[in-house]
């Protein structure tokens, strides 16, 4: 017969179970005598609890005096009110305690790198060696609860609106215009390889061909790129697909999707949500995913300084552009702070930093203005509706280097005048995207969603004659600077697909080679289809307020792709190598071959 290690989780007690005998389970986190009494906080998934041991039952009380940190017990009491004034109001069940009468030691713990319920402020690297007593944390705890609930909501939402949940495979073909591949030689096929995948795109199309109408699928991607914050070597989507529809059906269906997932969170999204074109929010916020919770926008002041007598300004607006951001309130920072902002202009990609401040009766303090006419200067403080105590600042260059310098700048620049609040949320459609963008590198047109992204029909004509004018049907949804996803209208007949692999600069043979299966597929009847994919950890990330989607993930790798639990990527038996027809560079193997 089984034991029952409990009848009842440990956060789930409260004052209406006085009176009730009850069995818990768990580990045992913070230990305290008090006065021959011992306090046990006992601790699962659910909560906390405190377990009194009293000294009238020897044997029991010395069993209590050897418990440690992270031991894990089953006990067995009374649940019994606590004494007024003893009351733990930061408990959920802080009205009660439990009385024990019996203890059964499960298993013992060796003292954890760190303190479970207290982390203080522990290393990543240490945490992530130990993912596994770092997931018994409450805050990770609750992150991974809150994934599980958007899970099951998203499935929910997508099961009520005729959507089915299709699978789709993990090896597949490499293939150009993205992140680099994870390949997996193939020891079947000696010398060839299996690429995992970026994202179901190709796949997800074929099940509109096959007339399946509506898909969607939680599904691991892979990217060999570099990492950051919001980036890991293997993510989770929410992979949507739809049939028939156009951009504003896949929208309106995907605010609907976002209202329901953030309600888990209690987080209220109206709808419709405002929608911006890619122009706008590269011209006015210098970001394609911009942060609206607050203004300190963009303004473009290049027609005032065409002929101003500060250089830097009439050379950057011969062929680029000049433009500025009030930093109100800032004219008090110090010559310092300044210079600590020029830095960081000039670390991502500005000449310079030109600034002015403005003081009480309008004096000016600049390095800039004695170069400047009065009206020039007047011109430019009106602009830039400039006021007793403004800061502005200037950057002149090409417009790529003065949207991402100023883009970037703005975002701090709200942080340390405290205008962000942390508590709101403000989303935006980002719309009318580039269907191709310039590489220089390359010396031609890349996709600037993917090769399968449709152009707008009025411009499907500009393919041959200006491809860099063509617009998408693309859209990507942002949140407080983030997106949490994009996606498009995508190319349904196999002429258009033709015309867009060459302006991709693609022969016909090398398109075929690459994707020859999808322009087969699409000749034989394909209807319009399009749709959308959402980083599920980027939304949990948000929603739970995190600075990193390393905590939302419950085993992720560090910022150079390692996983410090398992010692991954590791080095494989030479046997194994042999097996697969692999040899390794001398460099690979520290001067090994």
């Amino acid at each position: 017969m089984d034991e029952l290690w409990r009848s009842d989780a440990c956060g789930t007690l409260r004052l209406a179970d006085a009176g009730r005998e009850v069995r818990l389970a768990g580990w045992v986190g913070r230990r305290r005598d008090h006065g021959g009494l011992i306090f046990i906080d006992l601790r699962d998934r659910s909560g906390v609890v405190q377990i009194v041991f009293q000294p009238d039952d020897p044997e029991l009380f010395a069993k209590a005096e050897a418990l440690r940190g992270e031991y894990v017990i089953s006990v067995k009491g009374k649940v019994t009110k606590r004494l007024e004034g003893m009351e733990n109001p930061k408990l959920a069940t802080g009205e009660i305690e439990v009385v024990a009468e019996d203890l059964v030691v499960l298993s013992e713990a060796k003292t954890p790198p760190f303190q479970i319920d207290r982390p203080g402020d522990v290393d990543e690297r240490i945490r992530l060696r130990y993912r596994y007593l770092d997931l018994r944390r409450p805050a990770l705890q609750r992150n991974m609860i809150l994934r599980h609930r958007v899970m099951k909501a998203a499935r929910d939402f997508f099961d009520e609106n005729g959507f089915l949940e299709l699978e789709t495979p993990m090896l597949t073909r490499s293939t150009p215009e993205g992140a680099r591949d994870y390949l997996v030689p193939s020891r079947v096929h000696p010398g060839k390889f299996y690429a995992l995948p970026q994202s179901p795109q190709i796949f997800k199309q074929l099940f509109m061909v096959s007339g399946l109408e509506r898909y969607y699928q939680i599904v691991r991607c892979f990217r060999d790129e570099d990492l950051r914050a919001d980036r890991q070597p293997e993510f989770t989507q929410i992979d949507v697909e739809m049939s028939f529809v156009g951009r504003d059906d896949v929208m309106r269906m995907m605010e609907r999707l976002i209202q329901r997932i953030f309600a888990v969170g209690g987080i209220d999204v109206n709808l419709p949500i405002r929608r911006i074109s890619y122009k706008e929010a590269i011209e006015r916020y210098g970001s394609d995913k911009p942060d609206l919770r607050f203004g300190l926008e963009l303004v473009d002041v290049t027609d005032i300084v065409r002929d101003s007598g500060f250089k830097v300004f009439a050379d950057a607006a011969k062929d680029g552009l000049v433009k500025a951001i009030n930093a109100k309130g800032a004219a008090r920072w110090s010559r310092r702070e300044i210079d600590q902002l020029t830095e960081q202009a000039i670390e991502w990609g500005a000449k310079g930093l030109a600034w002015i401040a403005v003081g009480e009766g309008g004096s000016l303090r600049s390095a800039i203005t004695k170069f400047m006419a009065e009206e020039e200067i007047a011109a430019v403080l009106e602009r830039l509706a400039a006021e007793p105590d403004d800061l502005l600042l200037f950057v002149a260059d090409r417009p790529d280097v003065v949207h991402t310098v100023l883009g970037r700048l703005r975002v701090v620049l709200g942080e340390k005048l405290g205008l962000i609040d942390p508590e709101r949320y403000e989303f935006c459609w980002v719309i009318d995207w580039p269907l191709l963008e310039w590489d220089a590198e390359q010396g031609r047109y890349v996709a600037a969603h993917h090769p399968f992204t449709s152009p707008k029909p009025e411009h499907l004509e500009l393919l041959e004659t200006d491809p860099g004018a063509v617009e998408a049907l693309a859209y990507d949804l942002v949140v407080n600077g983030v997106e949490l996803g994009g996606g498009s209208i995508r190319i349904h007949r196999p002429d258009v697909q033709e015309r867009m692999f060459k302006a991709l600069g693609f022969t016909p043979e090398e398109a075929h080679e690459k994707f020859g299966f999808l322009i087969e597929a699409l000749s034989y009847g394909a209807p319009p289809h399009g749709g959308i994919a959402f980083g599920l950890d980027r939304v949990i990330m948000v929603m739970a307020r995190l600075d990193s989607i390393r905590d939302c993930i419950p085993f992720p790798k560090t910022q150079s792709a390692m996983d410090l639990m398992t010692g991954a990527p590791s080095d494989v038996a030479p046997e194994q190598l042999e097996e697969l027809g692999i040899r390794l560079l001398p460099s690979a193997r520290g001067g090994k071959s």
